[in-house]
Parts: C-alpha cells; structure tokens; sequence
C-alpha cells in the first residue's frame, strides 16, 4: 500500500477547479458541472474508507467524478429514452451496430470493467475532440442529450436534413475513431 493519504479539508482548495475545468467540457453547463463536483465530494467522504492509497489524491477524485458524469448522462437518457447510437462493428467474434452493447453497464463491475467502462467513455471523448464542431454540437445533442430532431434544427438553423447528414458523418468518424483507438 502506498503511503498516500486523503485530506478532505484540503480538497475544495487543491482539487475543485482542476475538477471543475475536467467536468465543464464534458457537460457544458456551469451549474450541471458544480453539483457533479460537489456529488464527488461527498462520495468521497463517503467512500474514504476504501481508498486503497494506489493513486493520488487528484486521481482517486477523478475516478469518481467520471463515474458520476457517467450517471449523469444515464440518468438524462432514461428520461428521454434510450441514446440513439448506432456504431457498426465487426470483431473476430461478432458484428454489431449498437455502442450500449460495448458500454453496457448493470451498475455491478468488477474492478477490470470499471477501468474499461471509463476508458471507453475517455475513448468516446477523445474522439469527439476530433470532430468539428457542428458534428460535435449535433452528436451530443441528438445522440447524448436526446434532443429532438425539430428542437436540433430550430437551435442551430439547419433543416432536418442536413442534421442526419452532419450525424451520419459524426457517427462514421466516431465509429472509425474508436476502432481504432478502442476494439
């Protein structure tokens, strides 16, 4: 064991902006980002007694924030329905064209598939990293956030055709981005 220790009475004044900064460009909303940050906390205090110490202070924080931003995204597609990703695969064993199927999670992992599941989700924003920005815009609000077609278009000022033309690209470049950086 490592002899790294938590200080919660440190925190807000170490960790809370890099945190911030880390979670604000992955939900674009202020006040989204500052009760993420603040359900991290408070996990944390919760949870001090599993802290092995095989990680940093910052880095055990982060490993929690993801989890709850992971949440959070679930928690805004369950209301809305299911996220529409379609992302065709083929792999020695199976072909697929749903991206659940890669990042299914029934809220009981093992240690391994917490690692995967949050090295997918980093995979998926590093690959939107990639995209322009329109096909970001477009990709997250239709397929992360759940926005309909009509609410899309009047936002941004494009038809509804031009949306599945700017998604099916997004989609493509995403799918060929993960193969090669995920599968």
């Amino acid at each position: 064991m490592s002899n790294h220790q938590l200080n919660p009475n440190n925190w807000i004044d170490l960790y809370s902006d890099y945190l911030f900064n880390y979670t604000i460009t992955r939900v674009n909303d202020r006040e989204i980002a500052k009760d993420l940050i603040q359900d991290t906390f408070v996990a944390g205090l919760k949870s001090m007694k599993n802290f092995k110490g095989e990680a940093n202070e910052r880095t055990w924080l982060i490993s929690i924030l993801k989890r709850k931003i992971i949440d959070y995204y679930r928690k805004i597609n369950s209301n809305k329905g299911k996220a529409e990703v379609r992302m065709t695969y083929v792999n020695d064993d199976q072909e697929g064209d749903w991206l659940e199927e890669r990042a299914e999670d029934d809220g009981q992992l093992n240690a391994e598939e917490t690692i995967e599941n949050s090295e997918l989700g980093d995979a998926i924003y590093n690959c939107m990293d990639k995209l322009s920005e329109k096909e970001a815009t477009v990709f997250k609000m239709k397929t992360i956030l759940g926005y309909e077609t009509e609410t899309i278009c009047n936002e941004l000022g494009i038809t509804a055709s031009n949306l599945w033309v700017i998604l099916h690209r997004a989609r493509t470049q995403l799918a060929e981005c993960l193969e090669k950086k995920w599968l």
